[in-house]
């Protein structure tokens, strides 16, 4: 199975001291433009033909036959895949490494959200040095905003989730249920289908910070900030609060299954429609066919539920790049690496095999686009994901200690799906606790 979404991540968090490590105002990643290339083409494939070993961090299986065709390609160099831990298990190592200076790998697995993190300490090489900025148009717009920051370039984009809305057919027809082009009408079809059947949900929801801010993000809000090391907090925005009031509907309604996400449980709603849809990344579809195969030719994909009837938005959920640590010392190696597994044979492999494309080749491909899905009824599903990553709403940023909000999110916000407060306290809680960790890290936040 691929999994390639976020985590609500938990435990150690990554410690991002910045007087620890010496980065300010004058030398952080928004204080300047990108660097000039330094490394030609020629001089990558001269590493490439003169081979050599390299260390490679990833939890993503479809790089496992990518690396296998990369090392046919240039017998001369050695891959090392090892899997040191999905997100944050993965960060804290990689963290770790960085601060001994031995041990690192020579690319590293990072997701969107928590790559600003490391950028923003100079742990991971701008890749402008090697010529990427003229690699701009080879990616989606959204995953190469993901990478980039100030016209630096901090890794290549692997794969992408744009959102739509996954829905058990035969659910939604048994009960008289129309897809909902709303989230108003989101929450009606919720209620409805629930007050039919008393086991069934419209989904399930027990509080995770991706989906929160992927909505938030949907919804046109911009509660982060960031201008280097000066960092707002805000979730009174617009945006926030019209996320806020809609879902606080469906957890006063009891209309949202209490099933922890990724169990072996909320596998079995999905199989047996009691849990009826799913509005996530388009990484998904392997994950259903792979883990509720009782629910096989029932499921359907439809656009994401807009805020606004009419309109055409979506967000991101998910996806992830590959980045080469600053310490390394086979940076150019590394990159030989990077172009192959993101872009053309490498992008395709994967592609092939379950991941869903950053580059714009492989997602205009028509094989891609006209694929039929036995599992969802034959359906075209990339037709609809496809639209959905042109419809992606621009202007969003990340914390640059994403990985920490996260990480206390089920303290914050997830007491309101406990019925321990409201999603606005929760809100304004999780604010409190990023602004003040911020700040005991060397930021300025407001």
């Amino acid at each position: 199975m691929m999994i390639t979404r976020r985590r609500a991540l938990v435990g150690a968090a990554l410690s991002i001291t910045l007087l620890a490590t010496g980065c300010s105002n004058a030398d952080d990643p928004e204080a300047g433009g990108a660097a000039a290339t330094t490394v030609s083409d020629a001089d990558v494939q001269a590493a490439l033909t003169a081979g050599g070993e390299l260390t490679v961090w990833a939890w993503d299986t479809t790089l496992t036959k990518v690396v296998a065709d990369f090392q046919v390609k240039y017998p001369k160099v050695k891959v090392k895949l090892v899997n040191a831990g999905q997100g944050n298990d993965q960060y804290t190592a990689l963290q770790n490494a960085i601060a001994a200076g031995t041990g690192l790998p020579d690319v590293a697995q990072i997701e969107y959200y928590a790559l600003p993190q490391f950028a923003l300490v100079k742990s991971v090489a701008d890749l402008n040095t090697y010529g990427a900025a003229s690699l701009e148009s080879t990616f989606t717009k959204g995953t190469w905003n993901a990478v980039r920051s100030s016209g630096k370039i901090y890794g290549f984009p692997i794969d992408s989730g744009p959102m739509a809305l996954f829905y058990n057919k035969e659910v939604f027809d048994k009960h008289q249920i129309a897809v909902p082009t709303t989230w108003e009408e989101y929450a009606a079809a919720a209620e409805k289908l629930h007050k039919a059947d008393a086991k069934s949900y419209i989904t399930s929801d027990s509080g995770d910070a991706g989906f929160t801010t992927s909505l938030i993000w949907q919804a046109g809000g911009k509660p982060y900030t960031v201008k280097g090391t000066d960092v707002t907090v805000n979730f009174a925005d617009a945006g926030t609060q019209k996320f806020a009031a809609q879902w606080q509907k469906l957890i006063d309604g009891k209309l949202l299954s209490p099933v922890v996400g990724w169990t072996d449980e909320w596998y079995k709603g999905l199989g047996d429609g009691t849990i009826a849809s799913l509005v996530t990344g388009a990484w998904m579809p392997s994950n259903l066919e792979s883990g509720a195969k009782a629910a096989n030719g029932k499921w359907r994909v439809a656009p994401m539920p807009q805020w606004e009837a009419g309109g055409k938005s979506t967000a991101e959920n998910g996806g992830s790049s590959l980045a080469i640590p600053d310490k390394s010392t086979n940076k150019t190696l590394a990159y030989g690496f990077l172009k192959y597994a993101a872009i053309g044979e490498g992008a395709k492999s994967r592609v092939d095999n379950g991941a869903f494309p950053a580059t714009n080749a492989e997602l205009n491909a028509p094989e891609f686009l006209s694929k039929e899905f036995p599992y969802f009824g034959g359906q075209k599903v990339n037709e609809v994901l496809a639209a959905s990553a042109g419809q992606v709403v621009s202007g969003w940023s990340y914390l640059p200690f994403q990985v920490y909000a996260n990480s206390i999110y089920g303290d914050t916000v997830g007491k309101a799906y406990i019925g321990q407060g409201t999603l606005q306290d929760g809100l304004k809680s999780w604010q409190e606790a990023s602004v003040k960790y911020g700040q005991e890290q060397g930021f300025t936040v407001k």
